[in-house]
């Protein structure tokens, strides 16, 4: 196998290790799912771009998400008309038994969703990082501001989210 073919099969399985993290991260920035194909699209060419500026002083994954949280605030300012929210891939949250159960948590991982798209880009991306288990360390890595920044946008993300449920803050 020529070197070029090696790097690309490289840069695929990459993306099929870190997909459940870009779709998730595509999911936050854009609900039709037309539109979010694009957007993933994008995320992958701007990884593509980008990896080669790795030096490894961050984790891969850090680094992931900041080129696809970057192409995400980008798209939506780009963005002129926003559609009614849309559900994240399935893998967002574990199964429950029955059909009720999965139903009801559908339903609140939708309104969940939706209410993340409705926040600003800056708390949008603290919210989504951190509800994909980054660290405040790495989440302040990623977006490239303070811990304290992070910690700061993140309690106004919950509150926002809150109101948004309707769950009081």
């Amino acid at each position: 196998m020529t070197g070029a073919g090696a790097v690309h099969q490289e840069f695929e399985a990459l993306l099929r290790e870190h997909a459940g993290l870009l779709s998730r991260i595509a999911a936050s920035y854009e609900a039709d799912p037309a539109l979010r194909d694009d957007l993933l699209q994008d995320m992958a060419f701007a990884l593509w771009r980008a990896l080669p500026t790795w030096r490894g002083e961050a984790p891969l994954r850090a680094f992931i998400a900041r080129v696809a949280h970057n192409r995400g605030a980008t798209h939506v300012i780009g963005e002129v008309r926003r559609p009614p929210g849309e559900s994240l891939s399935g893998d967002w949250m574990a199964s429950c038994a029955g059909p009720e159960g999965h139903a009801e948590q559908e339903q609140r991982r939708v309104r969940l969703q939706d209410a993340v798209r409705r926040l600003p880009v800056s708390l949008r991306q603290a919210v989504t990082l951190a509800l994909e288990g980054f660290s405040h360390a790495e989440i302040a890595e990623t977006l490239g501001i303070s811990a304290n920044s992070v910690g700061v946008r993140l309690h106004r993300a919950k509150a926002a989210l809150h109101t948004v449920l309707g769950e009081g803050a």
